[in-house]
């Protein structure tokens, strides 16, 4: 291929006149690349949800966290302050991007619905059944979700 050229997706070498940029191209979310097989089967994510944003009374935050919880019980764990909240839940997914946008929209959806303060998303982890396993077997992960259920910091 000579220099200033661009292969296509065949390999076949594409003109490209000086000082023109390439286009850049992207893969969306779940899709995949030629030869890989298709991973349609769910897999275990653990989903650590982190939001903040202005006081709210403490019973208030309660009361809406186990209200959550009554409504969703795959959640295992919610951490909350007057000002901020963790929960910790399993979620099944085919892979990481969907186990994401299932948490990302956690809050919002059921702020009404269980009472949640308008807290903003401020952190989000997602990480698989097999690294989180990692991470307590080697000690520097964040201790298993127990006791279950909604507790203060």
């Amino acid at each position: 291929m000579r220099p200033g050229a661009a292969a296509s997706r065949d390999g076949a070498a594409m003109a490209k006149a000086p000082g023109e940029e390439r286009a850049l191209t992207s893969v969306a979310a779940g899709d995949r690349f030629e030869g890989e097989k298709p991973a349609d089967l769910p897999r275990l994510w653990h989903v650590t949800l982190s939001v903040s944003g202005e006081e709210a009374p403490l019973k208030e935050v309660r009361r809406a966290l186990e209200q959550l919880a009554h409504d969703h019980p795959f959640l295992l764990t919610s951490r909350y302050a007057n000002d901020h909240a963790e929960i910790r839940y399993w979620e099944e997914a085919r892979d990481l991007h969907d186990a994401a946008a299932v948490a990302l929209r956690l809050w919002g959806e059921h702020r009404q619905t269980a009472g949640l303060p308008p807290w903003e998303i401020v952190g989000l982890e997602v990480i698989d059944r097999q690294t989180y396993h990692q991470r307590i077997a080697e000690g520097y992960g964040p201790p298993p979700a127990s006791p279950v259920g909604v507790h203060p910091y």
